[in-house]
């Protein structure tokens, strides 16, 4: 009893201290001062005390110290360091400290389960997470909340079979809340069910922020991007608000629609509210800019953002590239290097691009060593691929084809209809025989490969070639990508797929087509006749 007494007398006197220790070394010297009393072997109140500090610090190996040290753990021990190892993505020591848990005479509770039941789903032990949801309806905590949604969370991430087994979860819950419908739609958004989500997501009684960035991304990511675009408009219509994850999510849906106007209402919005203290938000108009053709327009906001990520100056530097501003790329890239942001690998992609589109053979072949010698990043497909490009616009065939035979990767399509067009331009027909024979073993069905051949004959006057590729493509069943175009009126983007009459205004096209194609048709003759 004395010694009881005297334990708790010291922790009263070390827990104030403790309260306020802000430091990991001021830790390590209460710790000290707990050993020399003995408590650290009997103490759960102090230790798990000390376990939350370290979780507060990321100090999760001095925390299973601790741990260790306790040769009785109690619930608010085990829960603590559970908690601590769940949250800096420990996963698998959270599974085997509840799996010693279970050996103890001690019974976990509503604060152990939903750590346990996430680190399962994260691990996609489903088994496991089977096992651990018996344990959950044994404890008698099954109606509470949070664990219910836990259980939820586990089969949805385990597997693509345990969509069925986290709806039967779901239909059987006392209480559902906004977390529960979430959880059940984004299940169904990671197997590409987006008919179904759509279906969860209209029965929903209250939709949340949550609940609509899903089904925005869910659309974005099936290539469904009108569809992701409609339900933007449709939050709008229910006067819920966008924060900055719902405008990462429809920015890229702008950018591949050529969505521009409502592109720039996002950016006025997100000005407004100030959401381009966001370095994501800022990335993802710079981009959205630069693949709309309004390169000003990403510099501007490039120039204004409070901190830049190797993203932000990748980005721009691609997005220089692509509008042919090479120096200007060039320029970026040496103003980055006087950062200390290091470029990475779509760094010099971007930069090689530059290279190759403005033929910068010196400077490309420079930061090509560059990217190998001083960054240490090994060359990928991309980065061969624009010097491949750079060399054959500058008429080093030669040089282009050796480092193909040499590189460390297989060359793909684009490698070789890069160095096909190379030879078109610089009239080298026994090379782009070669880059032929390998296209028609990688793509055998694209006929832009054949045409490009066919011309090279025909700029060379050998008209028997043109035949033979000619005969070719009539022997085969070729394939080629329909055309298809867009066009924002009124803040809804309409898509054109070549030969699709299926839209409800579809015959008023052809028709204003036909009068436009008659139009030039009568131009064309009087012109002809005004010649004449």
């Amino acid at each position: 009893m004395a010694g009881l007494l005297s334990v708790k007398v010291l922790e009263n006197m070390l827990m104030p201290i403790l309260q306020n220790c802000k430091t990991m070394n001021k830790l390590k010297n209460i710790h000290a001062q707990i050993v020399k009393f003995s408590l650290s072997d009997n103490s759960n109140y102090l230790v798990t005390k000390m376990v939350n500090i370290c979780d507060q610090h990321q100090q999760i190996d001095y925390a299973t110290l601790l741990f260790r040290q306790v040769s009785h753990p109690n619930i608010y021990l085990y829960n603590a360091i559970i908690r601590a190892c769940y949250t800096h993505s420990h996963l698998l020591l959270v599974v085997n400290t509840y799996k010693q848990m279970l050996t103890q005479p001690i019974f976990p509770d509503h604060f152990t389960f939903p750590f346990v039941l996430r680190s399962c789903g994260l691990l996609t032990c489903l088994d496991l997470g089977k096992q651990v949801h018996g344990h959950v309806m044994r404890s008698g905590v099954d109606l509470n909340k949070v664990v219910q949604n836990s259980v939820l969370d586990m089969y949805i991430k385990c597997d693509d079979g345990g969509i069925s087994d986290a709806r039967k979860v779901f239909d059987e819950m006392s209480e559902r809340d906004v977390i529960s419908w979430n959880s059940l739609i984004c299940g169904h958004i990671k197997v590409g069910r987006m008919r179904r989500a759509r279906e969860l997501f209209d029965e929903m009684p209250e939709k949340s922020i949550v609940s609509w960035t899903a089904m925005i991304t869910g659309y974005a990511r099936n290539g469904s991007n009108a569809d992701a675009l409609h339900m933007f408009h449709m939050m709008q219509l229910a006067n819920v608000k966008p924060d900055w994850i719902s405008l990462l999510s429809v920015l890229p849906v702008c950018t591949q629609l050529g969505a521009l106007e409502l592109g720039k209402w996002i950016h006025f919005y997100a000005e407004k509210n100030g959401l381009l203290q966001k370095t994501s938000v800022c990335n993802a108009l710079v981009e959205m800019y630069a693949k709309s053709g309004k390169i000003d327009q990403a510099w501007q906001v490039f120039d204004k953002m409070p901190q830049r990520d190797v993203i932000s100056w990748s980005t721009m530097i691609g997005g220089l590239a692509n509008h042919g501003k090479a120096h200007e790329a060039i320029g970026l890239f040496q103003e980055m290097q006087k950062t200390t942001i290091k470029p990475n690998e779509i760094t010099f992609v971007g930069l090689l691009s530059a290279c190759a589109h403005s033929g910068l053979l010196k400077d490309g072949l420079k930061y090509f060593d560059l990217m190998r010698n001083d960054y240490n990043i090994d060359p990928g497909i991309e980065h061969y691929g624009c010097l491949v490009d750079l060399l054959g616009k500058t008429g080093c065939l030669d040089r282009a084809f050796e480092l193909i035979k040499t590189m460390p990767m297989k060359p793909d399509a684009a490698i070789w209809g890069s160095l096909l067009s190379s030879c078109r331009t610089k009239g080298n027909l026994e090379m782009a025989v070669i880059a032929m024979e390998h296209l028609l073993e990688l793509e055998p069905e694209d006929t832009g490969n054949y045409v490009l051949l066919s011309n090279i004959y025909a700029d060379l006057g050998r008209w028997d070639g043109v035949s033979r590729m000619r005969k070719l493509m009539r022997g085969k069943i070729m394939s080629k990508t329909p055309g298809c175009s867009s066009i924002e009126i009124d803040n809804v983007v309409q898509e054109f797929v070549s030969g699709d009459d299926s839209k409800p205004f579809s015959r008023q096209v052809y028709q204003m087509l036909d009068l436009l194609a008659l139009h030039h048709r009568k131009s064309v003759e009087f012109m002809g006749e005004i010649v004449i």
